[in-house]
């Protein structure tokens, strides 16, 4: 398909500088500059702010974000609707809302009803992408799309295309219910013969593997992967050649050792000189995803007091950061700037590893203190900066100590 049509584009809308001045007011931050000219590391009053060298927005998200906003400013006439959310995070998606953008949320089972979708409107793709059964019907209707779809998230695709046109199961490392697998899962299908089943975790690796080396029998596969195969999935004929991939926010080490777990019930099945003919595995994390995983990791080497890892709590990749900072110092996930109270004294986190929203009071002590700083990649420097600032007024400090206006 073309990049960009009458009623496809990809590669933006022609509407870059004009929006270029909005974006940077809405989502830049003066204090993540002003930490970031001080070398990542700043002193305030009795803070110490240490911040990641590389967190925040990616490429794919800043793309993302930005399309949306050209969409609305290229067709103000016209109904705009968004499949799904842009990105895993609240502020951006409220943004659009206040901006007209109509959103279109998917049943539990992952269905999306584009019955309200007329041929004159717009529809945004998200970053995650779509599954190509839901881009079959948008194509159908004869409606305008944006494709946001990131890059890196392409790159899985043509992974896995690859794996179902050779005849290989694409066991993908994720989870089954996120819009990310979901779509790429589907991309299987572009093949009659195309399979997948998907594995969140190592327990369900090691699973996979009993079974390869013919330790559990195929009923059990059946029943605890009943909700995340392709249709008519059998695993007596399905598992004898396997490629891996996985979604791209997912913690890198873990799907390397995945990948690996599953190399070696291979190899002992079937014999390491047939491993070539029978295994294949491609590093599908996005380079962003590392990159701020791997930034993480080197500020551990001295964890500071505490961290505050800021971002949606249904974003794959920032639950992930969360969790590599709580095995080295204290840790609070916070979907917002707002999940500070200046006022109350608390704290409203989400604990790593857990689903639960706590509120808590006493979580910064007093005297000097030392404070990490890091958000996943659907956050915008603007929800870190305000982050800081709230942590400033909890200790009466003025924001505009450090050049930046209070809010």
């Amino acid at each position: 398909m073309k990049q960009n049509d009458d009623n496809y584009f990809r590669r933006g809308l022609g509407f870059k500088s004009a929006v270029k001045p909005l974006l940077a007011e809405t989502y830049g931050s003066e204090i993540v500059n002003a930490i970031k000219a001080a070398d990542y590391r700043l002193k305030v009053g009795r803070f110490t702010f240490r911040m990641a060298r590389s967190l925040g927005f990616c490429y794919g998200v800043d793309r993302a974000v930005e399309y949306a906003y050209e969409t609305c400013a290229r067709f103000a006439d016209r109904r705009i609707f968004l499949v799904g959310e842009i990105i895993h995070n609240p502020h951006v998606n409220q943004q659009l809302l206040d901006r007209g953008v109509r959103f279109l949320f998917p049943s539990d089972e992952g269905r999306f009803d584009f019955s309200a979708v007329e041929p004159d409107d717009v529809v945004i793709i998200p970053a995650f992408g779509v599954k190509l059964e839901d881009f079959e019907e948008l194509r159908r209707i004869g409606c305008i799309l944006v494709d946001t779809t990131c890059g890196s998230v392409l790159t899985v695709w043509k992974r896995v295309e690859s794996y179902a046109r050779d005849g290989f199961t694409s066991v993908i490392h994720g989870k089954h219910f996120h819009e990310e697998t979901r779509a790429t899962s589907s991309q299987v299908l572009r093949y009659p013969e195309g399979r997948y089943l998907v594995v969140r975790h190592m327990e369900e690796t090691d699973l996979v593997c009993d079974f390869i080396r013919g330790r559990v029998d195929a009923d059990l596969i059946r029943e605890r992967f009943t909700d995340r195969v392709s249709e008519g999935f059998e695993p007596v004929r399905d598992l004898e050649h396997i490629g891996v991939a996985n979604q791209t926010t997912m913690l890198a080490t873990e799907s390397l050792a995945i990948a690996a777990r599953i190399a070696e019930a291979m190899s002992d099945r079937y014999g390491p000189e047939k491993l070539p003919e029978r295994f294949r595995s491609f590093d599908t994390i996005c380079s962003a995803t590392q990159d701020r995983q791997d930034a993480v990791k080197d500020m551990m080497r001295d964890p500071p007091d505490l961290m505050v890892v800021v971002g949606g709590y249904n974003s794959s990749n920032t639950n992930h950061l969360a969790s590599l900072c709580a095995r080295f110092t204290r840790t609070f996930h916070i979907e917002a700037a707002s999940g500070i109270d200046a006022e109350a004294g608390t704290i409203t986190h989400k604990p790593a590893g857990t689903q639960d929203v706590l509120v808590q009071s006493d979580w910064i002590r007093d005297g000097p203190l030392e404070i990490g700083l890091t958000a996943g990649a659907s956050t915008p420097d603007s929800l870190i900066g305000e982050t800081a600032e709230n942590i400033l007024r909890l200790a009466g400090i003025d924001p505009a100590t450090i050049g930046v206006a209070p809010v």
